[in-house]
């Protein structure tokens, strides 16, 4: 059976670089998701065009019913996952005029709860040796949290997943009423989204270490600055160098000792809890 690598939101930007990689690197198949199916199709031309081989299968990352479909789909047609990178996100850009509530539940709906949608659909499918990369982000360090309290609650070695989720969602009911920052988060909701995916990956990796099949291996990764959409293209990263990180992650060789990092976008493991941010991003 076929080797599997699945990137979600891979029409454009960093996940379609990163689909480009794979498509280089990875000995197997590689799908290109995205919530669009034209846009979708039309970045797997693209890369067909250059004479790469991607396969294309629509996947919305917020809704239920795709996110089986698709975990059917791979079931079905392959019996198994290798690679998962959890690309799939937005950011409301500065001049945004929604309300923070509105900025703050949308984020956290897409960039958090819907990765844990993913994951705990597809996590049954991985195989032995399986790589699964959680796209973060440096507004994903810990040090992004200003408060003392929030900020040992997210440090705590044995945060659960459960605990997390209630965290973030204590986050979506403070920013309804414009006490968050009073709570301890910053006034973004774009990096307290990311905080809690560098959180989660800490948390897989727990489970993964005590999951029968073996070396299943997950990192969160900030693949850098990186001219995008999302940036407004203000970053100074190229798509092809933000991928860089995620794909070294995506194939890290059997039994690594890299698992459950936070990982930045030169490929150096930073302290996630100690570690002062980097400079520059």
């Amino acid at each position: 059976m076929s080797r599997v690598a699945v990137v979600t939101g891979g029409n454009k930007g960093i996940g379609f670089a990163i689909a480009k990689g794979l498509c280089r690197k990875f000995d197997g198949v590689v799908y290109l998701t995205a919530r669009d199916e034209a846009r979708g199709l039309a970045a797997v031309e693209h890369l067909k065009k250059e004479g790469l081989k991607p396969k294309f299968h629509q996947l919305d990352v917020t809704d239920d019913s795709s996110v089986n479909t698709f975990k059917k789909y791979l079931s079905d047609t392959y019996g198994g996952l290798d690679v998962l990178v959890n690309n799939a996100a937005i950011a409301f850009k500065n001049d945004a005029t929604d309300p923070f509530s509105i900025q703050a539940s949308e984020t956290v709906k897409v960039n958090y709860f819907s990765l844990v949608r993913v994951s705990e659909a597809l996590f049954p499918l991985l195989r032995p040796h399986a790589r699964v990369v959680n796209l973060s982000s440096s507004a994903g360090h810990l040090s992004r949290i200003p408060g003392a309290e929030l900020k040992a609650r997210f440090a705590n070695p044995d945060l659960t997943q459960d605990e997390l989720d209630q965290i973030m969602r204590e986050f979506i009911e403070a920013a309804k009423t414009n006490s968050h920052q009073e709570s301890g988060w910053a006034n973004s909701a774009y990096s307290a989204s990311k905080v809690a995916v560098s959180a989660l990956s800490r948390i897989q990796q727990k489970q993964f270490d005590k999951d029968a099949r073996e070396d299943l291996v997950v990192n969160a990764v900030h693949p850098g600055y990186v001219d995008t959409d999302m940036t407004s293209h203000k970053g100074t990263l190229t798509p092809q160098r933000g991928a860089q990180a995620p794909i070294y992650l995506a194939l890290l060789p059997k039994n690594t000792d890299i698992k459950g990092k936070y990982i930045w976008h030169d490929n150096t493991i930073i302290d996630w809890v100690n570690d002062p941010l980097p400079t520059p991003y």
